[in-house]
């Protein structure tokens, strides 16, 4: 390293010099279509939420049986992500993001479809295919794009996945209110043939890398592990958390991947390589990912169902899907607008400063939550802070794992930080129906409201879990970093020679 130490937390990318990059036919496009990807991804992810009511009514399922048209989307996320993730990280990545798109185009169509309850699960799966799109979208950033481009394209890239969420709603909630319940679908699918043809012509093949052999033993043993554990937070509420077979779907979840960790410890070639996991700017983005998902998610489901809960029960707007989508705007807008903040600071930008910030910003919502939830406007102002936090934590989580990884690995990586992220999703809304179930009274259809201050405390503890995380991994130890801009600047080809000279 000609006597220099970097720090350990981002280790040295590989020299710049040995790969081109690639040639842009349309360097302008590129952003907004990467961009477009990771909004398709959220908004398809959230198309089940608001329909689980209308899709009961509907197929004449049962709302337990409804869930399932979002459980499964999530399921199959999480299994396809990692896969996605290591696939792309070769000569391949363009094919395997557009086959993505082909799967959730045809998922699409069958969900759009009145074919019935099965055949709208089958449609809902393939599109879970789609979560794998964002890391591809990032490690695309990353080695096509000048460094200046793509410091902000992995940002805000980063930030698709929570801004989508207040789009998917509202628009979710348009159509089903005026246009009937498969009109989400439809608009699903012109989406997903537009960014389909647009990749096409856009998006660049990617560097001439070595094609890195399949790990099919560690893909089956995570995508198991995943979907035992995905499965139990699911099911948790309905089969009863301390039920014999929710036990043993928990067992069987941790051995699988304790066993996926072990295989990959000794692999050559493993899907996710757990040694740069373990990195400690690796591990900070994971970490604060997961549980600040946790705090995140919880509250948007805290928020989506106590508006709609009728005066009558004492509290509540009796609010439509309408209104409780346009709620979530400005959680969407908050998040892109800090996300542009947080890289304007620069150098100013280290994750000591805002990791802590953004979870105290996110600490902020929750408390409106608590104090002043009596009005739609107090609802608006918390989602508002709610969105600062995000955006300010999930700006700077990208530009850890992409300057803690070589280049070759930011696909698998980035998917990795995906599947925690969907961990923590699930497990907040997991939470906020436990502790809601919890103050509800035998025999009665809605919690009381103390239900929902109990459920706003667990999401407080979750972001203070989160901001103590932050600040031990950060302050203490080997000292990153100055910035995570510079990080990011210093990992991408052709910046920073001094960070990245062998």
């Amino acid at each position: 390293m000609n006597g220099k130490t970097l720090s350990p937390s981002i280790p040295a990318p590989a020299p710049a010099t040995a790969l081109p990059a690639p040639v842009l036919r349309h360097p302008r496009a590129l952003v907004p279509v990467l961009v477009s990807l990771g909004m398709l991804v959220a908004v398809v992810s959230s198309l089940g939420a608001p329909l689980i009511p209308t899709i009961a009514a509907e197929d004449h399922v049962s709302l337990a049986g409804a869930q399932w048209a979002l459980t499964v989307t999530m399921l199959v996320g999480a299994v396809a992500t990692p896969v996605m993730g290591r696939l792309g990280d070769g000569p391949h990545r363009k094919r395997v993001i557009l086959a993505g798109l082909g799967a959730v185009m045809a998922g699409s169509l069958l969900a759009a479809l009145p074919l019935g309850f099965p055949c709208l699960l089958a449609g809902r799966a393939m599109q879970g295919v789609g979560m794998g799109l964002v890391p591809l979208a990032i490690a695309t950033a990353r080695d096509a794009l000048p460094p200046h481009q793509a410091r902000a394209a992995v940002a805000t890239l980063s930030l698709t996945t929570a801004a989508g969420i207040g789009l998917g709603y509202p628009i979710t909630g348009l159509f089903a209110e005026y246009l009937g319940m498969y009109a989400g679908f439809w608009f699903a699918l012109a989406t997903a043939v537009a960014a389909f043809a647009a990749t096409v012509i856009v998006v660049p093949a990617p560097p001439r890398r070595p094609t890195t052999p399949m790990d099919h033993p560690g893909a089956l043993l995570l995508a198991g592990g995943m979907a035992a554990l995905l499965l139990s937070l699911a099911e948790g509420e309905r089969w009863g958390w301390g039920s014999p077979r929710l036990l043993a779907l928990a067992a069987a979840a941790v051995l699988l991947l304790a066993a996926w960790v072990l295989h990959s410890l000794r692999s050559t070639h493993p899907l996710v390589r757990v040694s740069l996991v373990k990195d400690r700017g690796v591990l900070v983005a994971n970490l604060t990912t997961m549980v600040g998902g946790v705090g995140t998610y919880l509250l948007i489901a805290l928020v989506t169902r106590y508006v709609q809960t009728p005066e009558s029960a004492g509290y509540g707007f009796g609010a439509s899907i309408v209104v409780t989508g346009l709620l979530l705007v400005p959680f969407s807008a908050a998040s892109l607008l800090t996300g542009r903040l947080v890289r304007a600071l620069g150098a100013a930008a280290t994750p000591a400063r805002m990791l802590p910030l953004g979870c105290l910003l996110s600490l902020a919502g929750l408390v409106c939550f608590l104090l002043a939830r009596s009005s739609l406007w107090g609802i608006g102002v918390m989602m508002a802070l709610a969105g600062l936090g995000v955006g300010v934590t999930f700006a700077v989580t990208p530009g850890l794992i992409v300057g803690g990884v070589p280049a070759a690995e930011t696909g698998s990586a980035m998917s990795f930080n995906q599947v925690v992220k969907y961990i923590g999703y699930s497990t907040g809304s997991a939470l906020s129906a436990v502790v809601l179930q919890a103050h509800t009274a035998e025999g009665a259809a809605l919690p009381t409201n103390d239900g929902y201050r109990s459920a706003g405390l667990v999401g407080c503890a979750a972001f203070l879990a989160t901001g103590v995380l932050a600040v031990a991994l950060t302050r203490f130890g080997a000292k990153p970093r100055p910035s995570v801009v510079a990080a990011v600047q210093s990992a991408v080809p052709g910046a920073g020679a001094e960070a990245s000279r062998p």
